[in-house]
């Protein structure tokens, strides 16, 4: 990821944020070797009642609530259990907010803002993530991922101003697939990376490169 990501090292204005909890460990591995700081961005997917993996929709900072409309009217869920499913994650949101809050959260107004998760497999989360970093009007955004469904990948071409997608494997079952340990990252490890990231230096001026250069 890093080094298909390697236009951005050292660039002033950049910032990387990882998509907790999954998205972090790839997030910092990747703020480590730019050298770019690192920030968490809390989204929370919304699962389809008894079929948790499956992403209805995804909800973000900033009361940003992104709904797979199609999905929803197919599988027949109701508007009551939609409710339901928000209210929970948005508790669960509102929790992550504290215990993930690590210095000032970054300024993304007029920066390059690089979003990283593990993977894409719906793309629900890292949706919402977009639109939410969206309304804070950065200069670019760039959605990252080690792994990706195709279409998923394809579809975010027109929604980030670039996408990078480390592989598209052609028989895309899920995320865990392509990882050999793919076990829960905890809370105490993504404010561990959290912190370590905050240290990450920034490049110096003379090292860094204007958006022409992109």
């Amino acid at each position: 990821m890093a080094e298909k990501l390697s236009a951005y090292a050292g660039r002033a204005g950049a910032v990387v944020l990882g998509l907790p909890r999954g998205g972090i460990p790839v997030a910092f591995e990747v703020a480590r070797k730019l050298e770019l700081p690192l920030a968490a961005f809390l989204v929370r997917k919304l699962g389809v009642p008894a079929h948790e993996e499956l992403a209805m929709g995804a909800i973000a900072s900033g009361g940003v609530c992104y709904l797979n409309g199609a999905l929803i009217k197919a599988l027949g869920i109701s508007q009551r259990a939609v409710d339901e499913v928000v209210a929970r994650e948005q508790r669960e949101l509102e929790r992550r907010e504290q215990v993930f809050a690590v210095g000032r959260a970054p300024e993304l107004r007029d920066r390059i803002v690089i979003l990283i998760d593990d993977g894409l497999a719906t793309g629900a989360s890292m949706r919402a993530a977009v639109i939410a970093v969206r309304e804070q009007h950065p200069a670019r955004i760039v959605v990252g991922a080690p792994v990706a469904a195709r279409e998923t990948c394809r579809e975010f071409g027109r929604e980030a101003d670039e996408v990078v997608c480390a592989q598209t494997p052609e028989h895309f079952e899920g995320v865990g697939q392509w990882y050999e340990d793919f076990s829960p990252t905890t809370d105490e490890e993504v404010r561990g990376l959290l912190e370590e990231g905050a240290k990450i230096r920034r490049a110096a001026p003379d090292q860094t490169r204007s958006e022409e250069e992109l």
